[in-house]
């Protein structure tokens, strides 16, 4: 049993590793979560729609990237992420997981440094 529990969340981390949604976000539980079900943030320190999060943040807190076919609507955007990529943004702020969260509903990034929160609708 333990291995199968290993293996759900070396999955989960890969998923979360800067991985395309399957589908938009959506809302659950009071905050938006991707199509595996992982908590989506936002990083206070974004600009103009605009990620501030390169380098070694981004590797901690990955973009959440669209496919190429999502279409957005309403509050729902796309902006570019660090690295060229369509990146989801809601209300203008780009969105983002965090890798420490292990397996869906965790929320571990919510507060980190004052600057980082669970996306809320």
């Amino acid at each position: 049993m333990r291995t199968l529990k290993s293996s759900s969340l070396l999955l989960f981390a890969a998923l979360l590793a800067g991985s395309v949604m399957a589908a938009p976000p959506t809302a659950r539980d009071g905050y938006f979560v991707d199509s595996n079900g992982a908590a989506l943030y936002t990083f206070d320190k974004d600009t103009g729609g605009k990620s501030a999060c390169v380098d070694n943040c981004a590797k901690n807190w990955p973009p959440a990237l669209a496919a190429e076919d999502d279409t957005a609507d309403g509050d729902w955007t796309f902006v570019e992420s660090h690295d060229g990529k369509r990146q989801w943004a809601y209300k203008g702020k780009p969105l983002y997981l965090f890798a420490k969260d292990t397996k869906p509903g965790d929320t571990t990034g919510d507060g980190i440094g004052g600057v980082w929160h669970l996306a809320k609708p």
